[in-house]
């Protein structure tokens, strides 16, 4: 059995024993992996399959599990051990606070920042008139200069007019509204669901399109309760996992 926290249950293991071909190489490759240390290169999909003696098939859905969970990602030709995922908290703090806490680099590249007419539903959460000109802003989230998730950005402009004119589309836009405009956050809704990214999105983000990806919806209100934002997010499932506090209700 094994212990570690998080480790699936006897390891993964059956209570009839008896492990698919891959599942045995995939430990096999893990313990390597932990040899290795993050950035580490993995010996050619060859000679893996000549170590472990296996087929080249087996051998790749060994690594296409292991590229799920994060322990490798890809380098050029090669695949390489990958480092812990970053773990953003679920809360009003930003993506730049999450990232620096675990020391990293956060960054951002900015795709676009526009104009539109808010729709039915944008112009309900917001609380707008229908066609109500909003800004969105979407942009590739970075951390040590990987790409590792899409995000964007839905606000009134009315409220926030002098955006495109002040802000800097790479620094964190929590710090803009709080210090340069003194907008204060109240609550928000998140709600947080499994995906495949759109051709389009997993361009953007350099990941294939069968690579699991985590959405997060968001829609803040600032302290006042008037709704402030809304947020759609993308994250790699391979390089993140969220956390939150559950306290018991009083």
């Amino acid at each position: 059995m094994n212990d570690v926290p998080g480790s699936p249950i006897r390891s993964g293991i059956p209570e009839h024993g008896r492990v698919p071909k891959y599942y045995a190489v995939k430990a096999e490759l893990e313990a390597l992996l932990d040899e290795l240390g993050e950035g580490g290169a993995l010996p050619t999909e060859r000679e893996l399959a000549a170590r472990y003696e296996v087929s080249r098939e087996t051998l790749r859905q060994a690594l296409r599990d292991l590229l799920i969970q994060g322990r490798v990602r890809r380098r050029g030709r090669s695949t390489v051990a990958a480092g812990p995922k970053l773990e953003q908290p679920l809360s009003l703090a930003s993506y730049t606070e999450g990232v620096r806490r675990q020391g990293r680099v956060p960054g951002r590249t900015l795709i676009g920042l526009e104009q539109l007419g808010a729709d039915g539903q944008l112009a309900d959460q917001l609380r707008l008139p229908a066609g109500a000109p909003v800004w969105h802003l979407e942009r590739v989230l970075l951390a040590d200069g990987e790409r590792v998730g899409l995000e964007s950005t839905y606000l009134a402009v009315a409220r926030i007019p002098s955006l495109e004119r002040e802000f800097d589309p790479g620094a964190s836009l929590y710090a803009f509204l709080t210090e340069k405009l003194g907008i204060g956050f109240g609550a928000a809704d998140e709600r947080i669901e499994t995906v495949l990214a759109t051709p389009r999105e997993a361009l953007l983000i350099g990941t294939p399109p069968a690579l699991p990806m985590l959405l997060l919806h968001r829609l803040t209100r600032d302290t006042t309760g008037t709704p402030l934002e809304r947020v759609r997010s993308l994250y790699r499932g391979d390089r993140f996992s969220f956390t939150t506090r559950l306290e018991p209700d009083s």
